[in-house]
């Protein structure tokens, strides 16, 4: 099939690019349903018509957000560019789905605490990390033993949003939880290895450089998946990191539990990180560098929270 080819060209492109697996499986997953919606044709084939009709069809028909229409473009973009070598002026113009401007969900420090109470297990280790250090679900669970760094309380993210690597706090609160945690993960580490497997997925070419690498425990995920599964770009038995789902579903059931009424997720808990930073005193440029925000106006957002009850007014009404 034409379409099976194609998206194997672009699985290699990106794979060239070093983008994520999460971007491949998104980019071809959008580039298979452009080409289904348009009866199959060829890319080459199609134009500015068809691109538009499908983001028209994603947004009137799917009733979709902005931002995922945003993707599906981003995915016809680089099947054009980097895949095709088209180079079509037009695609410049393409009208891009405007996103809404919206607050960020912020828990107060007593609702935070309610629901880290409510969690416990790794679970609970996880929704501490995320508030205490203000990194992103997948940066936590992607980190490796090797980023931790004890005697200094800080933490390395490797490879965050835009490829960034950065430095947060590790708070001091989580440190003997965490070393208990990785105690029992090496142990666990030490019997994949007896069984054969305990290869951990090596970012880039590394795993050709260094082929034993794999194995030491200082690349290890410091939160491992409690199963063992196929590596699904090398299709060897290796055990993953945690899935964000799981991670996901324990936040969304602890709000529940506390009787919180605030659309909270694991990313709530970075945006209160950042909001309790700036109300504990910090000034914006060391939370920007701590979230690892290209722009301070991105970070800027969290102030709205400072100035109470809507810029800091007093209601006619209480005069």
């Amino acid at each position: 099939m034409p379409e099976v080819r194609l998206l194997d060209q672009v699985r290699d492109r990106i794979k060239t690019l070093h983008y994520s697996i999460r971007t491949e499986q998104s980019y071809t997953s959008w580039i298979k349903r452009f080409i289904i919606f348009n009866n199959k044709k060829h890319p080459n084939g199609m134009g500015r018509l068809e691109i538009e009709a499908f983001l028209t069809y994603l947004a009137v028909k799917r009733n979709v957000s902005a931002s995922t229409q945003n993707q599906a473009l981003n995915a016809i973009l680089f099947l054009y560019r980097q895949v095709l070598h088209v180079n079509l002026p037009w695609l410049e113009d393409v009208t891009r789905a405007k996103k809404p401007t919206r607050l960020p969900v912020v828990l107060t420090v007593f609702e935070v605490n309610a629901i880290l109470s409510s969690l416990d297990g790794v679970r609970g280790l996880v929704a501490q990390l995320l508030y205490g250090t203000g990194m992103r679900l997948l940066e936590c669970l992607r980190l490796r033993v090797k980023d931790i760094d004890f005697d200094r309380k800080e933490i390395v993210v490797r490879q965050g949003k835009g490829g960034k690597d950065r430095v947060t706090v590790l708070p001091e609160k989580v440190i003997d939880a965490l070393k208990l945690h990785l105690e029992r993960v090496n142990a666990q580490h030490n019997k994949d290895i007896t069984k054969g497997y305990g290869c951990v997925y090596m970012p880039f070419a590394l795993e050709r450089k260094y082929p034993n690498a794999c194995r030491e425990w200082g690349w290890q995920y410091v939160f491992p998946s409690s199963k063992v599964g196929l590596d699904p770009r090398t299709n060897r038995k290796a055990r993953h990191h945690m899935s964000p789902q799981t991670i996901q579903r324990a936040i969304k059931q602890a709000v529940r539990h506390v009787n919180i009424n605030k659309p909270a997720s694991p990313h709530t808990l970075r945006h209160s990180f950042a909001t309790h930073l700036l109300e504990n005193g910090y000034d914006i440029r060391t939370v920007q560098e701590l979230l690892g925000h290209k722009d301070v106006s991105t970070t800027m957002i969290y102030t709205h929270v400072l100035n109470k009850g809507g810029r800091g007014v007093k209601s006619p009404l209480d005069v």
